[in-house]
């Protein structure tokens, strides 16, 4: 099996907040470089067969203007589909808004990021990143593996989740868009959700 430590420190993680014409945003962006190409990297991302192995079962009516469901998990509106770059979706309510953008790295190899955005007053500061980083690491880590030939479901437990939230307080506290006292509350909570 694959070293989760060494997937879980293969995945650059940033937070930050914007203003734009609607408001504040928080925005959590994952990036993380994949031995694979592109068209296999969105087909892992995109066929419900082969996201049920690394991930969860997903139906839904698969196009732009569609909708998606993840068994157990968010579903949304599927906003823009252009394979195999870019999909933008909305995730869990209409406010809150995942891109994934995927870009060829010479030949084999493929960067995927994953922008999530949702406004300051669902996040309440950067601190709301801990509340889905730690997800979206177990996402990462978990296409990394299946990518690689290994189907794992939730490979980011234990002491490996207590790594990911660790990689998110860090991230908050680089961005500085959340107080000590927030990001202690951020992690506390993240604590009890994805290493209870």
């Amino acid at each position: 099996m694959n070293d989760i430590a060494a997937q879980l420190t293969a995945i650059h993680r940033a937070v930050s907040t914007v203003k734009a014409e609607g408001g504040e945003t928080v925005n959590v962006l994952l990036r993380r470089t994949y031995n694979a190409e592109v068209e296999d990297v969105w087909d892992a991302l995109t066929d419900p067969d082969r996201v049920k192995r690394w991930f969860l079962p997903l139906t839904g009516d698969f196009r732009e203007g569609g909708t998606f469901q993840l068994e157990g998990n968010a579903g949304g509106d599927i906003l823009t589909c252009d394979p195999p770059r870019l999909l933008k979706v909305t995730f869990g309510g209409p406010v809150s808004l995942v891109e994934l953008r995927l870009a060829p790295d010479g030949d084999e190899s493929t960067v995927l990021e994953l922008e999530h955005t949702v406004p300051i007053e669902m996040a309440g500061s950067g601190a709301g990143a801990l509340f889905v980083g730690p997800g979206w690491d177990g996402i990462f880590v978990g296409l990394g593996l299946h990518l690689s030939g290994e189907d794992v479901k939730d490979p980011v437990t234990g002491d490996h989740a207590h790594r990911s939230i660790d990689a998110w307080v860090a991230a908050v506290e680089t961005s500085g868009t959340a107080s000590a006292d927030e990001i202690a509350a951020g992690k506390a909570a993240a604590l009890g959700q994805f290493a209870p």
